[in-house]
This record gives C-alpha cells, sequence and structure tokens, in this order.
C-alpha cells in the first residue's frame, strides 16, 4: 500500500515538474519571439537607399560626368556598385528576423535575380545619363531624340533601343519585382496579439518619411506602379486575413503600411500636378500615366539651366 501511494506521489511530482518545465519553456519561446521593431535593419536601408540609390543623382551633381573619362566609370556608377552588394545583405538579414519561416529557396532565387536585374540596370543607366552629356533627351522616346535619329546606319538605332529595353523594362522587372517581393513575404510574418507591438516608436516615425520618398521614387523613376499597387492591396488583404485570427500588423508591419500608404499619395500628388503636360503624356501613353523625374528634369529644368 505504502509503495503504490509513493508511486503516485512520485508521479503526480513528475507531472508537475513536466507541467512547470513546459509552462516555463512556452514563456521562453513567447519572450524570444516576441517582435520587436528593427531599428537597425530599418535604419541601414534608409541611409543605403537614400546615399547609394536616390543620391546618385546628387553625387554627379556635386561630382559631375565631366569630370570622369566618359568611357569610364563615375562616382554615381560606383555607388550603384556598392548598392547591388549591400542591398541583397539587407534583405538576407531582414528575413532572417522574420518571425515566420519562410522557404529558403524561393529567398535565394529572388536574391539572385535582384542582383542580375539591379546590374543589368547599372550598365543601362550609366550609359543613358552618358548620352544626356550628348543632348539625348529623356522625356522623348529613342527614336525620336535628335542624336539618335539621324545614326548611320539605322541599325544603331535598334542597338540603342535594346539598351534602353534592357535598362527600363528588363533591368527594372528582375530588380524590383524579387524586390516586393522579400518585402511582402516579410510582412506576412509581421503580426501580433501584444498590445504594446500594435503602434510604432518614435524612431519608426522619423524613419517612415524619408522610407516613403524612397518609394515613391521607384515607382516613378522605375515606372513600376503596377507592382507597386498590387504589393500593397496585397498587404492590405494580408492585414483583413489576420484581423480575422486576432492578429494585427507588429510595429514592423505598420512601418512597411504607413511607408507604402505615404508614397502611394506622393504618386497621386506627382501625376496630379503633372497630369496637364502634352510633352510628358506622350512620352508615357496610356492609362496609367506616371511621368519620370529624370525626363521632367531634362524636359523643364536641364534648358532652363
Amino acid at each position: 500500500m505504502q509503495a503504490t501511494m509513493r508511486k503516485r506521489q512520485n508521479s503526480a511530482m513528475q507531472a508537475s515538474a513536466f507541467h512547470t518545465s513546459r509552462h516555463g519553456s512556452r514563456e521562453t519561446e513567447t519572450s524570444l519571439k516576441k517582435p520587436q521593431f528593427h531599428l537597425d535593419l530599418w535604419f541601414y536601408f534608409t541611409v543605403q537607399n537614400w546615399v547609394l540609390d536616390f543620391g546618385r543623382p546628387i553625387v554627379m551633381i556635386i561630382l559631375p560626368l565631366e569630370w570622369f573619362p566618359l568611357n569610364k566609370p563615375s562616382a554615381g556608377d560606383y555607388f550603384h556598385m556598392a548598392y547591388n552588394i549591400i542591398t541583397p545583405f539587407l534583405l538576407l538579414k531582414l528575413i532572417e528576423r522574420s518571425p515566420k519561416t519562410l522557404p529558403r529557396s524561393a529567398v535565394y532565387l529572388c536574391i539572385i535575380t535582384f542582383v542580375m536585374g539591379a546590374s543589368i540596370h547599372l550598365v543601362g543607366d550609366s550609359i543613358n545619363h552618358r548620352l544626356i552629356l550628348s543632348g539625348y533627351q529623356l522625356h522623348l522616346s529613342v527614336r525620336e531624340n535628335p542624336i539618335i535619329k539621324n545614326l548611320k546606319p539605322a541599325s544603331l538605332i535598334d542597338s540603342f533601343e535594346l539598351l534602353y529595353y534592357y535598362d527600363e523594362n528588363l533591368g527594372h522587372c528582375m530588380w524590383y519585382v524579387p524586390f516586393f517581393l522579400i518585402l511582402f513575404l516579410y510582412f506576412t510574418g509581421c503580426f501580433t496579439h501584444l498590445k504594446e507591438e500594435r503602434k510604432m516608436p518614435l524612431s519608426a516615425w522619423l524613419l517612415v518619411g524619408p522610407s516613403a520618398l524612397y518609394y515613391w521614387y521607384l515607382v516613378t523613376e522605375g515606372q513600376i506602379f503596377i507592382l507597386y499597387i498590387f504589393t500593397f492591396f496585397a498587404m492590405m488583404a494580408t492585414v483583413m486575413h489576420q484581423k480575422r485570427k486576432g492578429f494585427v500588423p507588429d510595429s514592423n508591419g505598420l512601418f512597411l503600411l504607413c511607408s507604402f500608404s505615404i508614397a502611394l499619395g506622393l504618386v497621386t500628388v506627382w501625376v496630379a500636378c503633372l497630369w496637364n503636360d502634352k510633352v510628358l503624356r506622350k512620352k508615357y501613353p496610356g492609362v496609367i500615366y506616371v511621368p519620370e523625374p529624370w525626363a521632367f528634369y531634362t524636359l523643364h529644368i536641364k534648358d532652363s539651366q
């Protein structure tokens, strides 16, 4: 009888210890997985986007192309090379911090495609900026440009159109599709039920403006409005789907949503201001009219300077 009672007591103590250990491990796992705003990564993203990508035109103003041999890379080209190296590294770091486990093969495929597209764009964009020095006008098509339409033999015009296709179409597509896909995949894991994580810290609000302005630059200069709006709608659909489960975006998810929303507003204002520009409308025909800032520069600013 006593042996039976001892066995029962030992079993109860083991069950209690197992329950305590299991409960403790759950608390530890919850605390480890508690979402936090990734200030370091978003800060690095914002700085390198502004300096290495958005800041390239500014660098070319401070260190103009005329200071470099036209058959050699300029300061802006080296900035672009650094962007192509640093950005994939930051994207991988961002995916590593995602609370949601993402398929590695899909992530690596996106990174490889991103590097290829950004590199293709680097070559085309470098040549296009040199053509501007020779009188190339970005608000006109390739065949309508005065320095292009009189080339002999005429097959050279086809070569320039091929270069433009690699730069503006293929390069942008291979660059931006995986970029926004990775951001969306990361966003799908940015949901929480913790009340303290349902709002952005002050540091996030300070980065929202520069981040949104950079997305505006990508949408307008890269001509990717359809891709951008599709990604934004996919994010909103994910929010509504997660809300039914009782989850809301955490501080990182809110940061992305706010950046995308403000950028969409900036694009709307940009289009509204240039809505009646007949020259730019001819350059960008069709239902979706989003003129490029560089085309606006060569049309309205460069000549006046």
